[in-house]
C-alpha cells in the first residue's frame, strides 16, 4: 500500500464531505485546519498503513466507555484521521481529580483479554511510530512479557542500543513477572500510550486524552506511564483514581515493571538513553 500525500485541507474536506475555509493548508502532522462553517479539526497523517485506522478505533472505544473525554472521530481511512480539535489551557487542580475519577471509570470499562485490540481495531496496531501487535492473553504475566517487553527488547538490543548484560537484567525481571505482578486483576480498558503529551487540559476545565495505543491491559501500565515523563498534578489525579478504584497494595514498588514497556519503545524509536532507562527501571523492581 503507497501512502496518501494530499494537502491536509483536502484530506479533512475529503473525509469529513464539508468545505474548508480558506487555501492551502500547510503541510504537517497534526495539522489544523478550518472548516467553513468555522469548526477547527486536527488531521494527523498516520506512522504507517492502518495506524490512522486503529487509532480510530482505540478513540472510538475509549469514547464508549463514558468516562475520559475523547476528541471526537470526524473521518479517516488507512492513513490519515480527522478529529475535532480541543482547545487547551493550563493544569489545574480540580480537573486533575476528575481525571483521576475518569480514568477509573475508563479501566473498569475492561476488555475481553489482555491484549485485546478495539473492536474493528486490527491485530497490527501502532505505539507512536512503533508497531504493536495486539495478541489476546489470558495471563497477564506471560501476555506482558511476550508481547509488551520482550519484542522491544530484543529490537533494541539487535540495534544495539541495549548490550547483552542489560538485556540479561530485563529478561530476568520477565522470568520472574507472575512472582512480581502482585495481586490478579481483570483486563482493563487501556489508553495505552498515555504520556502527558497525549493528555490535553482543555479549555472547558477538564482533561482530554488524544492518540492511544488502546487495548486491553494492566491498569496499573497506564498510571505508570503517566508517572514517567511528568504528569502536572500527578498525586491529585491518582488521589482522584484511588477514590473509586483502589490500587491493590504494593503499586507504588511496580512502577518500573510497567514502565519497561514504553521506556523499551522509545529505546527502539529514540536510542540510548532510553535503554539506560529501561535497565534503570529494571533494577527498582523489588525482588527482580
Amino acid at each position: 500500500m503507497v501512502e496518501r500525500v494530499e494537502d491536509p485541507g483536502l484530506t479533512a474536506s475529503r473525509l469529513t464531505g464539508r468545505r474548508v475555509a480558506g487555501g492551502p493548508v500547510a503541510p504537517g502532522s497534526p495539522a489544523e485546519v478550518t472548516l467553513e462553517d468555522g469548526t477547527t479539526v486536527m488531521v494527523k497523517r498516520g506512522d504507517g498503513p492502518g495506524a490512522a485506522a486503529a487509532e480510530a478505533a482505540g478513540l472510538r472505544w475509549l469514547t464508549a466507555a463514558h468516562a475520559v473525554r475523547v476528541p471526537e472521530v470526524l473521518g479517516h481511512d488507512a492513513w490519515s484521521l480527522v478529529v475535532e480539535r480541543v482547545p487547551t489551557d493550563s493544569p489545574a487542580p480540580g480537573a486533575a481529580v476528575r481525571f483521576g475519577r475518569a480514568l477509573a471509570a475508563l479501566h473498569a470499562a475492561g476488555a475481553p483479554a489482555f491484549g485485546a485490540a478495539p473492536p474493528d481495531g486490527p491485530e497490527d496496531a501502532y505505539i507512536g511510530r512503533a508497531p504493536m501487535r495486539n495478541v489476546r492473553g489470558e495471563d497477564w504475566a506471560p501476555w506482558y512479557a511476550e508481547h509488551r517487553v520482550l519484542p522491544y527488547l530484543r529490537a533494541a538490543a539487535d540495534a544495539g542500543t541495549v548490550r547483552p548484560g542489560e538485556a540479561a537484567v530485563i529478561e530476568a525481571v520477565c522470568e520472574r513477572l507472575p512472582a512480581l505482578a502482585g495481586p490478579a486483576e481483570p483486563p482493563a480498558r487501556l489508553h495505552g500510550d498515555l504520556w502527558q503529551g497525549n493528555v490535553l487540559w482543555g479549555a472547558d476545565g477538564e482533561v482530554h486524552v488524544i492518540d492511544p495505543a488502546a487495548h486491553g491491559g494492566h491498569r496499573e501500565t497506564d498510571l505508570a506511564m503517566l508517572r514517567l515523563f511528568g504528569c502536572p498534578h500527578l498525586e491529585l489525579v491518582l488521589a482522584g483514581y484511588e477514590e473509586r478504584s483502589p490500587l491493590a497494595p504494593g503499586w507504588r514498588d511496580r512502577v518500573g515493571l510497567h514502565q519497561l514497556f514504553p521506556l523499551l519503545v522509545h529505546a527502539v524509536l529514540f536510542g540510548r538513553g532510553y535503554a539506560e532507562q529501561a535497565l534503570a527501571a529494571a533494577r527498582t523492581v523489588p525482588g527482580g
